[in-house]
């Protein structure tokens, strides 16, 4: 099983996940036709991906916070 994507985490990573270790949408460059294919994958263990949820979801809630130039991860 590949290991845990989110730095300085070495444990298993077993949630498949489009978030990256910042917590935003990667495109993969390539031409593709829908988001499965869109997008790079990565993996988490179960509390990485837990607390880059947490983090994720805070800043989509946050108003002052929509100037930057990624979409949350609902607009996709």
């Amino acid at each position: 099983m590949p290991k845990c994507d989110y730095p300085d985490c070495g444990e298993e990573g077993e949630v498949i996940s489009r978030l990256s270790p910042e917590g935003f949408l990667v495109a993969t460059g390539k031409k593709a036709y829908s988001f499965r294919e869109a997008y790079r994958r990565f993996y988490y263990c179960k509390r990485c991906h837990d607390e880059l949820m947490t983090n994720v979801w805070t800043r989509v809630r946050k108003p002052d916070d929509k100037g930057d130039d990624h979409p949350a991860p609902t607009m996709v």
